[in-house]
Protein backbone atom coordinates (compact mmCIF):
# COMPACT_ATOMS: atom_id res chain seq x y z
CA UNK A 1 0.00 0.00 0.00
CA UNK A 2 2.89 2.76 1.01
CA UNK A 3 4.52 2.03 -2.72
CA UNK A 4 1.09 2.90 -4.19
CA UNK A 5 0.83 6.30 -2.59
CA UNK A 6 4.16 6.84 -3.15
CA UNK A 7 3.70 6.05 -6.77
CA UNK A 8 0.31 8.17 -6.86
CA UNK A 9 2.28 11.22 -4.77
CA UNK A 10 5.47 11.27 -7.15
CA UNK A 11 3.31 11.48 -9.83
CA UNK A 12 1.01 13.87 -8.95
CA UNK A 13 3.48 16.08 -7.70
CA UNK A 14 5.04 15.58 -11.45
CA UNK A 15 1.93 16.17 -13.16
CA UNK A 16 1.28 19.66 -11.18
CA UNK A 17 4.17 21.03 -11.60
CA UNK A 18 4.92 19.86 -15.57
CA UNK A 19 0.94 21.80 -16.20
CA UNK A 20 1.83 24.65 -13.76
CA UNK A 21 5.80 24.60 -15.87
CA UNK A 22 3.61 24.73 -19.32
CA UNK A 23 1.11 27.18 -18.38
CA UNK A 24 4.37 29.86 -17.54
CA UNK A 25 6.10 28.89 -20.52
CA UNK A 26 2.78 29.76 -22.56
CA UNK A 27 2.50 33.28 -20.61
CA UNK A 28 6.46 34.17 -21.13
CA UNK A 29 7.71 33.47 -17.62
CA UNK A 30 10.97 32.47 -19.29
CA UNK A 31 12.96 32.51 -15.65
CA UNK A 32 10.90 30.55 -14.00
CA UNK A 33 9.93 27.75 -16.22
CA UNK A 34 13.39 26.60 -16.59
CA UNK A 35 13.61 26.34 -12.96
CA UNK A 36 10.45 24.42 -12.17
CA UNK A 37 11.19 22.31 -14.90
CA UNK A 38 14.47 21.21 -13.31
CA UNK A 39 12.09 19.82 -10.18
CA UNK A 40 9.62 18.50 -11.85
CA UNK A 41 11.90 16.29 -14.35
CA UNK A 42 13.58 15.30 -11.40
CA UNK A 43 10.14 13.80 -10.07
CA UNK A 44 9.36 12.12 -13.30
CA UNK A 45 12.49 10.16 -13.40
CA UNK A 46 11.92 9.02 -9.55
CA UNK A 47 8.23 8.07 -10.65
CA UNK A 48 8.75 6.47 -13.54
CA UNK A 49 11.82 4.27 -12.19
CA UNK A 50 9.02 3.45 -9.24
CA UNK A 51 6.64 1.65 -11.65
CA UNK A 52 9.00 0.94 -14.21
CA UNK A 53 10.93 -1.31 -11.53
CA UNK A 54 7.64 -3.45 -10.43
CA UNK A 55 5.63 -3.57 -14.20
CA UNK A 56 4.20 -7.10 -12.58
CA UNK A 57 1.56 -5.15 -10.21
CA UNK A 58 -1.45 -3.73 -12.43
CA UNK A 59 -1.85 -1.66 -9.07
CA UNK A 60 1.38 0.44 -9.46
CA UNK A 61 0.36 1.65 -12.93
CA UNK A 62 -3.39 2.11 -11.87
CA UNK A 63 -1.96 4.52 -8.80
CA UNK A 64 0.69 5.87 -11.35
CA UNK A 65 -2.40 7.04 -14.02
CA UNK A 66 -4.26 8.50 -11.40
CA UNK A 67 -1.58 10.13 -10.05
CA UNK A 68 -1.08 11.97 -13.20
CA UNK A 69 -5.15 12.61 -14.06
CA UNK A 70 -5.19 14.26 -10.67
CA UNK A 71 -1.87 15.87 -11.04
CA UNK A 72 -3.60 17.59 -14.38
CA UNK A 73 -6.87 18.61 -12.52
CA UNK A 74 -4.98 20.45 -9.31
CA UNK A 75 -2.10 21.54 -11.65
CA UNK A 76 -4.82 23.83 -13.78
CA UNK A 77 -6.93 24.73 -10.40
CA UNK A 78 -3.75 25.87 -9.55
CA UNK A 79 -3.02 28.48 -12.86
CA UNK A 80 -6.57 29.36 -12.52
CA UNK A 81 -5.80 30.56 -8.65
CA UNK A 82 -2.97 32.27 -9.82
CA UNK A 83 -4.40 33.61 -12.75
CA UNK A 84 -1.02 34.82 -14.89
CA UNK A 85 -1.28 36.94 -17.59
CA UNK A 86 -3.62 39.25 -19.34
CA UNK A 87 -7.48 38.92 -20.90
CA UNK A 88 -8.50 41.04 -23.61
CA UNK A 89 -12.15 41.96 -23.12
CA UNK A 90 -14.52 42.99 -25.72
CA UNK A 91 -18.07 44.27 -23.99
CA UNK A 92 -20.70 44.99 -26.69
CA UNK A 93 -23.88 47.14 -25.22
CA UNK A 94 -26.93 47.57 -26.44
CA UNK A 95 -27.11 50.93 -24.79
CA UNK A 96 -24.28 53.63 -26.67
CA UNK A 97 -25.43 56.11 -23.15
CA UNK A 98 -24.13 53.26 -20.84
CA UNK A 99 -22.40 55.07 -17.87
CA UNK A 100 -20.21 51.40 -17.85
CA UNK A 101 -17.06 52.82 -19.35
CA UNK A 102 -17.25 55.23 -16.54
CA UNK A 103 -17.81 52.73 -14.36
CA UNK A 104 -14.98 50.23 -15.32
CA UNK A 105 -12.14 53.49 -15.22
CA UNK A 106 -13.14 54.65 -11.90
CA UNK A 107 -12.61 51.08 -10.50
CA UNK A 108 -9.12 50.98 -12.05
CA UNK A 109 -9.91 49.52 -15.69
CA UNK A 110 -8.33 51.10 -19.13
CA UNK A 111 -11.44 51.51 -21.33
CA UNK A 112 -11.54 52.17 -25.00
CA UNK A 113 -14.67 52.75 -26.30
CA UNK A 114 -16.25 53.11 -29.65
CA UNK A 115 -19.43 53.00 -31.51
CA UNK A 116 -20.48 50.39 -34.07
CA UNK A 117 -22.85 48.82 -36.25
CA UNK A 118 -25.35 45.52 -35.08
CA UNK A 119 -27.92 43.83 -36.57
CA UNK A 120 -30.63 46.00 -34.47
CA UNK A 121 -28.96 49.48 -34.79
CA UNK A 122 -26.04 51.48 -33.08
CA UNK A 123 -23.95 49.73 -30.47
CA UNK A 124 -21.11 50.55 -27.81
CA UNK A 125 -18.05 48.65 -27.58
CA UNK A 126 -15.50 48.38 -24.95
CA UNK A 127 -12.13 47.13 -25.84
CA UNK A 128 -10.58 46.29 -21.81
CA UNK A 129 -6.81 44.71 -21.02
CA UNK A 130 -6.72 43.79 -17.58
CA UNK A 131 -4.42 41.45 -15.43
CA UNK A 132 -6.46 37.79 -15.79
CA UNK A 133 -6.59 38.04 -11.58
CA UNK A 134 -9.53 40.55 -12.35
CA UNK A 135 -11.21 38.80 -14.69
CA UNK A 136 -13.80 37.91 -12.04
CA UNK A 137 -14.67 41.19 -11.13
CA UNK A 138 -14.70 42.85 -14.37
CA UNK A 139 -17.41 40.31 -15.60
CA UNK A 140 -19.15 41.80 -11.98
CA UNK A 141 -19.01 45.13 -13.25
CA UNK A 142 -20.42 44.27 -16.71
CA UNK A 143 -23.04 42.20 -15.47
CA UNK A 144 -24.25 44.43 -12.90
CA UNK A 145 -23.93 47.64 -15.50
CA UNK A 146 -25.86 45.69 -18.10
CA UNK A 147 -26.96 42.10 -17.70
CA UNK A 148 -27.59 41.74 -21.74
CA UNK A 149 -23.94 42.80 -22.23
CA UNK A 150 -21.95 40.54 -25.05
CA UNK A 151 -18.50 39.76 -23.46
CA UNK A 152 -15.79 38.01 -25.58
CA UNK A 153 -13.00 37.29 -24.00
CA UNK A 154 -9.22 36.11 -24.75
CA UNK A 155 -5.35 36.14 -23.93
CA UNK A 156 -3.30 38.54 -26.16
CA UNK A 157 -0.20 36.62 -26.75
CA UNK A 158 1.68 39.61 -28.13
CA UNK A 159 0.94 43.55 -26.75
CA UNK A 160 2.52 46.80 -27.89
CA UNK A 161 1.88 50.29 -27.23
CA UNK A 162 -0.74 52.46 -24.98
CA UNK A 163 -0.49 52.66 -20.94
CA UNK A 164 -0.41 48.72 -20.43
CA UNK A 165 2.82 47.99 -21.87
CA UNK A 166 5.40 49.45 -19.13
CA UNK A 167 3.41 47.19 -16.59
CA UNK A 168 3.26 44.21 -18.92
CA UNK A 169 7.19 44.25 -20.06
CA UNK A 170 8.04 44.32 -16.19
CA UNK A 171 5.77 41.91 -15.06
CA UNK A 172 7.13 39.07 -18.02
CA UNK A 173 10.72 40.39 -16.96
CA UNK A 174 10.39 38.84 -13.31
Amino acid sequence: MGTLVLIFTVNFVYITLNTIRFMLTMKGYRNLAPLISMVEITVYVVGLSLVLNRLDNIWNIIAYALGYGVGVRVGIWVEDKLALGYIMATVILPNTDSPLPQVLRNNGFGVTQSRAEGLEGERLVLDILTPRNQERRLYALVNEADAKAFVITYEPKYISGGFWVKRVRNRRQK
